[in-house]
């Protein structure tokens, strides 16, 4: 009995207002623009051929980061789809069979070049039912209008959704080593990982219209906002240290290294008057990095001031701040110590690794 409501009920959409009305403008315009370019080149309207092209725009615009709406699926999927129909409609003539075997070939043919668009299964169609004015066309018909008409709806689909704060064509996030090494990031040592999603996706046996980089992402949040849930008691303020050693971007570099010597430490935060943060200076910033193999190992700067070797873009946090927010900085983005600031921007404290660790094993959070 449980099986009929979940077919018969729509399933929960995940799309706001916002994207409701950016999916359903940009789709409009994108019709729009495909209407007037088949107008254009046939010399007046084509209601088969706009069908599958309205299809390609719910993809483009309503669902941009689906796979099945990225620029090689919509441009393949459509153009090589045109060719077949036109091919079987030559071969089989206006018949059921001709249908049949366009909407086999195209879509096989998308699974091998993988470029599976749904849109593509119509267009073949379209090329084997438009009727004299497709017919006449030949293969034609998949350079102009389709191959044409596509590339112009790709177009206004990078520009709209660009501009409306969506990336397309789609990529993923890219999460770059900070250390530049094969190892996988120490967030990624325990738990899943890519060969757990991929065995993960295989398990299914079909196709799922997500892969693999947003899927991995997806898995990421979560984990960030389980741990966000089980220590949110603890914030920053809760284990920074509050007697910060700083220094002026004035000092000079001599000065900050006594600092650092004196109390052990390997960073110092650079504050203007009133503690401002303005940067950071680290243990490595003393230093010159060799500028190719085989030469003279890094040696120390001299005669500098801190504002001139300092990191002028520095990552801070708040006080109120949950500290599982700043985990993934301390575990795969290389940071090792990190200003807290007031809303003010004035330094109130300094979180290091040794914190974070300490601070997540000591037990159980408070709550």
């Amino acid at each position: 009995m449980s099986f009929w409501p979940r077919f018969t009920l729509p399933a929960p959409l995940a799309a706001g207002p916002r994207e409701i009305l950016l999916g359903s403008l940009g789709a409009g315009l994108g019709l729009l623009l495909t209407e007037w370019v088949g107008r254009l080149i046939l010399g007046h309207s084509l209601p088969w051929f706009v069908a599958p092209m309205g299809a390609s725009a719910v993809l483009l615009f309503c669902v941009p980061a689906s796979p099945l709406a990225q620029p090689w699926p919509c441009l393949a999927g459509n153009t090589l789809s045109a060719v077949i129909g036109v091919a079987c409609h030559q071969l089989l003539g206006d018949t059921g069979m001709a249908l049949a075997l366009a909407g086999l070939l195209a879509i096989g043919t998308m699974f091998l070049l993988r470029c599976l668009h749904p849109p593509g299964g119509a267009m073949a169609l379209t090329a084997v039912l438009g009727g004299p004015a497709v017919h006449e066309l030949g293969y034609g018909f998949a350079l102009a209008p389709v191959m044409v008409d596509t590339v112009a709806m790709l177009l206004l689909a990078a520009l709209f959704n660009n501009l409306a704060g969506r990336r397309y064509p789609h990529q993923s996030a890219a999460r770059p080593h900070p250390h530049a090494t094969r190892d996988p990031v120490p967030s990624e040592r325990v738990g899943f990982n890519a060969a757990d999603l991929d065995a993960a996706l295989a398990s299914f046996g079909e196709v799922l219209d997500i892969d693999r980089e947003d899927l991995e992402e997806i898995m990421v949040r979560a984990q960030m906002h389980a741990r966000r849930r089980h220590w949110g008691a603890v914030r920053c303020g809760d284990v920074m240290s509050r007697d910060v050693v700083a220094i002026g971007p004035q000092a000079t570099l001599g000065e900050a290294w006594a600092l650092l010597a004196h109390h052990r430490i390997k960073a110092l935060p650079v504050v203007e008057e009133g503690d401002r943060l303005v940067g950071i200076i680290a243990v490595r910033d003393f230093f010159v990095a060799p500028g190719a193999p085989g030469e003279p190992p890094a040696t120390m700067r001299s005669g500098r001031t801190v504002g001139e070797a300092m990191t002028a873009a520095v990552r801070s946090a708040r006080p109120e701040q949950p500290l599982a927010e700043l985990i993934a900085d301390f575990a795969d983005r290389g940071l090792h110590h990190m200003p807290v600031t007031d809303s003010a921007g004035r330094v109130v404290g300094m979180i290091t690794q040794s914190d974070v660790v300490g601070a997540l094993f000591a037990g159980e959070p408070r709550g």
